[in-house]
Order: C-alpha cells, then structure tokens, then sequence
C-alpha cells in the first residue's frame, strides 16, 4: 500500500483525477466527491495535476500460501506428509464453493458487485466526508476494493520476516494501515483503493476477482482463505458449507480477529470482560451472522423458513486444527526433518536464511520428495517392535535409513525416539528433534560411532595401491607400532583387542573382512598411509558428524596424543549414518558416487516445476576396485560372517559390514546393486552404563537391534526394487602373491623364525629330530627354500645333534660272504662268531634301522663240510 503521508488537498485532488479518468466522471464528480471538496476546499486543477503521482496499475501476487511436503505411500501415490506456513491457505478454484457462501458474501458484503464498475460511489462518497470529518469507517468497499485492500495487506505482510523480533507488531501494523486510517490517511487509502479497483475491475473477470477475495482473506488468526476457514472451523470444505456455516463464515471476515471462534475463552475483552465466547455463544458472531441472513433474505437468497431455521440454530464450530511443521508427519518425521534442513540450508530455495525461511512458509510450494513408504514402514515397525528409548534410565537411541544406490534417493530413515522440535523436546520422555541419520546441517546431529563398518577405507585403500585381497598377511594380536601418516612416520604403542578375544591369526583381507578381525585390518593399515585411507572416505562424501572434514594435516597433529591408527582404520569416528549408507551404496553402484537427495520435484503456484537442488553422480573409486571390495564384503553377509544375521535371505545379492564400538554401539551397513542400507543402535549418553551385549529387552539383545531393523529395511528394499550379481573381482587384485622364502635350513630356530617372519611369512616350530645338523639348529623346513604364497605357514625343524638311524640292510637267509659285504657297503660293521664265507646268516642285530656306523652281529649255520 502506499507509504507517502499526503495532505488532505493532495488526496482529494488525486481523488478528482481519478474521477478524470473513470468512466463514470460525471457521475462520481457531481453526485459524490462534490462535498468532499468543498469540505477540504481543494479546486479540480490541483487535482489533475497530483493524480499522475498516484500509482495506477496494481499486478497481484501471489498470495502466502503453505508449503506442503509429499511422500509415496505403498500404493504409489502421493500422500501429504507435512506443511509449513505462516498463513494457512488451501486455494481452490470457482467451482470448490458453495453457492450459499457467495450468496453469504455478495449479500452482506457487496450486492451490486455483478453491475458496478469497482466503486460504489455514493457510499464510497459518504466514507470520504467520514475520513476527513476524522471519523473511521470501514463501510464503503466494493468485494473489487476489499480484494484490493486484503493484497495490499498482503504485500505489506511479507516484508515482515517471521524472524524480526517485532514480527506481530508489523502484522498488526500492515492490518491497521490498510483499515482503520482516517482523516488524510483514510481518504488516500479509499482512493489507492478505487484507483486499483477500476484497474483490477478492467483486468480480470468478476468470478476471478470474488474468488481472488475469499482464497486471500483473513479469517482469524493464522487462517486464510475460505477453504482453510471451512476446514478449520468446520470440519468441511468450502464446496459443502451448509447455510450456517456460510452465513457465520461470511461473518467472520468482516472482522477476522473479533468474529473467530475457536477462542472459547474470547476473541476480545469488553469493559475488561471477555466477549465473544462459548459462554455467550459467540454473541458478536451470531450477531453479524444473522445479520447476514436476513441480507440474504431481503436479497432472496433464501427463503423465510430457511431464514428462521438458520437463525434459531447456535454457532458451532467443529475446531479441526492444522498442524503444520514435520510433527504432522508422525514416524515420518525425522524424513520430513531431514527434506525441511534442505530447503532452510539449500540457496535453490533462496540466497539468504531469511529468504528460505520465507520460501518454506509462504512459498506455495509443492515439494515431492523421495520417501518411499514400502520401504519406510517396514524399518518404522522393526523399530517398534525392537528399539527401545530407554535401558536402566538411560537413553537408547536407534537409526535407520536406505538410499537407492545408483541415485542417491533417501527412501527411508526410520528412528527409535519420539518427534518434537529440539527447543521443546524432553529427553527424559523420549523426545528429541535431532535426525540421528543426518551431519548438523541436516539435523543437528553430530554423527554417530560408526565402528568396524570403517574398514571399508582400509579395503579400499589396499586395493588402490594394488594389493591382492589374497595377500597373506601376520593378523596376529601384538602391538602394531610402525605406521605411515600424511607420509610421516607414526609411532604407535597400543594395542588393542579383537572381538570375542581372538588373538588374531595369518590370513587375507578377504578373511579378514568376512571375520572383521581388527588386527587383520591394523596389518593392512601398517603398509598404507593413514591419511591416504581417510582421503578415500572424503572422496566417497564423508566427513565429521559436525561438518569437519575426515582427513588432513590437523586432523592428524589433533590425533597424535590418539590412538589415531585405530580411528583411522577401525572406526572410532562419529559420522551421519546417511554417509556411510552411501559409502556402501557406492560400491555396489560400480564405484559411482551419488549425492543423497530427498527432493523428486518441485512445483511453484505456478503450476510449473522448478529446478531441483543440486545433486551429482560421479566415479570415485575404480570399478575394479568396487567390484573387488563388493567380493570381499558379500563374505560378511554369508554364512561365517559376522553380518548374517541382518541379511533377509531373500536371494538377492548383499554386501555389508558390521560395526561395534566397544559395549555401546553398534552399525550394520548393507547393499545390494540396487539400495543401500545403514542402521546405528547404541547408548546416547554415559559409556559407563548398560552393556549392550548383556541387555536383553522384550527378548532383543540391544547388540542385535540393529540387524533387525537392517533385515526390514533392506528386505523391503529389495522387494521393492530388487537387486543383481555383483560383478567378478578383478583377476590381478586377487591373485596369488608369491614371495621368495628364505633358506633357514642351519640357523638357530630364533634367527630362522625371524628371517622368515620379516620375509611375510608364518613360522611354526616342529619337533626335533635327528640330524647331522648341529643341535638345536634347523635341520628341515617345509616347504623348502624358492617362491611361495606371502603369509604361508613355514614349519621349522631343530636338529636333536644326533646322527639320523638308517636302515640296515635284511642279510638274513643269506650267504655270510655276502652278507658281510652289503652291510660294510652301507656303511655298518659286522661282528659274528666264527662265520666263514660260505655259512647261511640266520640272525642279525639289530635289524631294523640303526645308526651309520653301528656293528651289526650275525649269527650263522655252518656250512655242510
């Protein structure tokens, strides 16, 4: 509405002025204006000359309307899932309302709207001496001028952000201005009004204008528009409003704030008594409201008997609220929280936060987003059913969400804790508006320990620099010192354990990821660069729950005092399970990365789409690569592996990692080619609470939370979108590494065990036995000296010093001549008593084996003389 403060002359001028230019000049100048100007003393000339300042052309905009967000429910239409506004309006076309309500408004409001030209001109007359006497008035106005005056309110309503500290006040200023100024400011708004009206009246049809006035009107409070009215006051829509229910409603916007009934306290205080309430049956509403019946009466509208049945009848609302922000969308919530930090963050819904701000409760817009309830329902039930929000007092919190893996869509996040917005919530009753799933800009969340389902770096990284997934390698349990950060040198001297106490073991990456073995893990992570494993996480969109990036020089000078190789590798780091859904989901996506996004399309008041927030799929990793770790991982969803329990069996393909931190965390993450899946469940508060290992609860062990709610999310993921073969592992990254064995054959077994063992092979010691070797030096090995796999099992063998037993040759039976010469030939001596050349051997001893060198004694049958 105008803003510049002109004289009593300078809008009475401009008044004639625009009698200059109406098509009724004649008439408004010598039947209306004409006591007006004698009043003000104000000379047509004058007039003409400052009518040209006054604005002449008024374009409306598009009313504040909510914005609403859409998810697909299961039978794949679109359903809506929440809105956000400042004013609540549902605009409808012509043919949405009840004739009664037109009759309601024309009647009361303006009865000539149909044959005049924007202005009433005798009244509007009549209101100008009242303005410059100084006496308000708000009579006069065409439905054309109301709606003039209601999108001048408007426009004045929305340079008032919902975050100025005096918001209301504006509000309430943009009302007073536009409807009770009187004096010079009265007359210059009933001209602005006129001038406008003539213009609107000469633009648009008068179906249009009366419909432009009921979608724009206020009807108390936050209500706007005849739809949201009916909907809110009555339980109904605007297209079937009984009689009653037209005629108050008609009522109501003659006054919004006073006439509203859904105060049963009061609208407004009378004498310092409340006045309009359900204690005196809304009187001042029924009062304009039978005011309005008998308009329609006298108009014939209605009849008599129609007439006083209305007016017998109480005024009786039927309040149906609308809630408006995610809370309506119940389990959908945290989804919804998720898609509302898009459009308040994203510069596609504005460039500043006010203007996001604004785009989200007066946009209008319509926004469709991912959420896909076949997928949703599912993982909301399993969380029901198995996540609980409290354990011994403390807080359980649990989190689940799936993303399509060659898109990037967010289809579902599923989680344990009731909705409501962080500024209100009461954690002690389950409350909390935080999105588990999502980093602080997306949720306010700071990430969640995310555990072993972090090896996958080290996998990655391994297979980058050319490893073979069968490499052998020492996983034994020991202190891993010697590491490589950002290309320096790390000195390590922690250890640490594995899960179930294992002590580790010789084996492969492949074994190693199946068993999910950390010392397995920390033997691959001493041959790479800790940085270079974190770098391969930030490549694939992950970075710190609080939006600090995952790798770098600082990171790495914070960490020293750390146990910054186990962080690195293992995965103590907090991070939005949303990520690391995608981490996965790359993968199995070939190695192509896609942004998460939750928004399918947007729809402007227009009716046109608008352009999308940014999102991007490229290569991060190679598809060798991807296809080689795919190999490994889908060992952990198999029999044997730590992840079987979350799979669904369901016969598609599944990858996956498990993750526990220490007793109080759990991860489970899994994919097939088609969506990914990543569920946290843990302690939110205190590490030295419940254990979740020996927590049991409605029959669930907390550390098996999460593969329940992973076996309903993903399940239903792969019904609903099903799932192929990986493809085969690269051939070179799962060859067989064969390393040169060292020959160890007469060092001492210490000396051989570590030449062996530096050599990337494993050593195990055999019992002693008798060689011409010194003693206690080895005397075998097996297998020998020349090429053999790397990490292969080398068994040693000490010599006892003694001179191995040989066998003796059976002379038994045999001529004594030729008995004596074959065992001298095999290196024995023989002893006998008086055996001659050609007496037959009947004994010998010994006659088995014997050491080089022994005497053996024969016994002889003398020869027939």
């Amino acid at each position: 509405m105008p803003q510049t403060k002109r004289t009593v002359k300078g809008v009475l001028g401009g008044l004639l002025g625009l009698v200059g230019l109406s098509a009724v000049a004649g008439v408004l100048a010598t039947a209306a204006v004409t006591p007006a100007i004698a009043i003000a003393g104000v000379t047509g000339s004058q007039a003409l000359s400052i009518f040209d300042e006054l604005p002449n052309s008024l374009t409306p905009g598009t009313p504040m309307e909510p914005t609403v967000f859409y998810g697909t429910g299961e039978n794949g239409k679109p359903f809506q899932l929440a809105k956000f506004y400042d004013q609540n309006r549902v605009p409808v076309t012509f043919e949405q309302v009840s004739p009664l309500l037109y009759d309601a408004i024309l009647s009361s409001e303006d009865k000539n709207f149909y044959s005049h030209g924007g202005v009433n001109l005798g009244a509007t007359a009549s209101a100008l001496l009242d303005y410059v006497k100084g006496t308000s008035s708000r009579g006069a106005s065409t439905i054309s001028q109301q709606f003039v005056k209601n999108v001048l309110i408007q426009e004045c309503e929305k340079d008032a952000s919902p975050s100025d500290e005096n918001y209301q006040a504006k509000l309430t200023a943009c009302w007073t201005e536009a409807t009770e100024a009187s004096g010079a400011e009265g007359i210059e708004r009933k001209l602005q009004e006129m001038r406008y009206a003539i213009q609107i009246e000469k633009d648009y049809s008068k179906n249009d204008i009366l419909l432009g006035y009921l979608n724009i009107a206020n009807f108390g409070g936050q209500t706007y528009g005849i739809e949201a009215a009916s909907n809110y006051y009555f339980g109904t829509s605007a297209a079937k409003l009984n009689l009653n229910q037209a005629a108050t409603l008609a009522g109501i916007v003659q006054n919004p704030n006073r006439f509203r009934i859904d105060k049963k306290d009061g609208s407004w205080t009378k004498n310092g008594e409340p006045s309009n309430s359900e204690a005196d049956g809304y009187a001042d509403t029924k009062f304009r409201r039978d005011y309005v019946l008998n308009r329609m009466r006298i108009d014939g509208k209605i009849t008599q008997e129609q007439y006083d049945a209305a007016l017998a009848e109480p005024i009786t609302p039927k309040i149906t609220p609308t809630t408006q922000g995610c809370a309506a969308a119940g389990d959908q919530a945290y989804f919804c929280q998720y898609v509302r930090s898009i459009v308040e963050n994203d510069k596609a819904f504005g460039e500043t936060d006010a203007d996001r701000q604004e785009t989200l409760k007066r946009g209008g817009l319509q926004i469709y987003t991912s959420l896909d309830m076949r997928v949703q329902r599912p993982g909301v039930e399993a969380m029901r059913e198995r996540a609980p929000q409290y354990v011994d007092g403390h807080i359980f919190g649990a989190s689940g969400v799936t993303l399509q893996a060659d898109t990037g869509r967010v289809l579902a996040i599923v989680q344990n804790t009731k909705f409501k917005e962080s500024s209100n919530a009461d954690k002690t009753k389950g409350e909390t508006g935080l999105v588990y799933a999502a980093d602080k800009n997306h949720g306010n969340s700071t990430g969640m320990p995310v555990g072993s389902t972090y090896k996958v770096f080290t996998l990655l990284d391994w297979l980058e620099k050319g490893h073979s997934l069968n490499e052998r390698l020492d996983g034994r349990m020991r202190v891993f010192r010697n590491f490589t950060s950002c290309g320096a040198p790390f000195l390590n001297n922690d250890e640490i354990a594995n899960f179930g106490n294992n002590r580790g073991y010789y084996g492969t990456p492949a074994s190693f990821t199946k068993a999910s073995l950390n010392t397995g893990f920390l033997a691959m992570a001493s041959q790479l660069d800790l940085c270079d494993i974190n770098k391969v996480a930030a490549r694939m969109g992950v970075h710190y729950g609080n939006m600090t990036p995952i790798t770098g020089a600082a990171d790495r000078e914070n960490k020293q005092k750390h146990n910054w190789p186990y962080e690195s590798t293992l995965g103590s780091k907090y991070i939005a399970p949303i990520q690391m859904a995608g981490v996965y989901a790359t993968i199995a996506n070939k190695g192509v990365y896609c942004t998460p996004k939750a928004i399918d399309k947007i729809v402007g008041t227009d009716g046109k789409e608008m352009k999308l927030p940014e999102s991007s799929c490229s290569q991060v990793i190679s598809p060798e690569v991807a296809a080689t770790a795919a190999y490994a991982l889908q060992g952990v969803m198999v029999n044997g592996g730590t992840g079987t329990a979350g799979n669904p069996f369901d016969g598609t393909p599944l990858i996956g990692k498990t993750g526990t931190h220490q007793e109080w965390a759990t991860a489970m993450a899994e994919s097939s080619t088609k969506a990914a899946t990543f569920v946290f469940a843990g302690r939110m508060e205190g590490n030295e609470s419940f254990s979740l290992s020996r927590t049991w609860i409605n029959g669930t062990q907390l550390n098996q939370v999460r593969f329940y709610v992973a076996k309903a999310l993903q399940g239903a993921a792969n019904q609903a979108y099903g799932g192929d073969r990986f493809p085969e592992p690269d051939r070179n990254l799962t060859r067989q590494v064969l390393k040169d064995l060292p020959d160890v054959v007469g060092k001492s077994v210490e000396e051989a065990t570590g030449i062996l063992e530096g050599a990337g092979f494993s050593v195990q010691v055999g019992d002693p036995v008798d060689s011409t070797v010194g003693a206690g030096l080895i005397a075998e090995q097996t297998p020998g000296a020349g090429k053999a796999p790397a990490g292969t099992t080398v068994t040693i063998v000490p010599s006892t010093g003694k001179a191995p037993a040989t066998a003796v040759p059976n002379v038994t039976g045999a001529k004594f001549s030729q008995a004596e010469k074959a065992l001298t030939g095999a290196g024995f001596k023989v002893a006998h008593d008086e055996c001659k050349g050609g007496d037959t051997v009947t004994a010998q001893n010994p006659s088995g084996e014997a050491a080089p060198g022994a005497t053996i004694t024969l016994t002889c049958e003398k020869e027939d003389d």
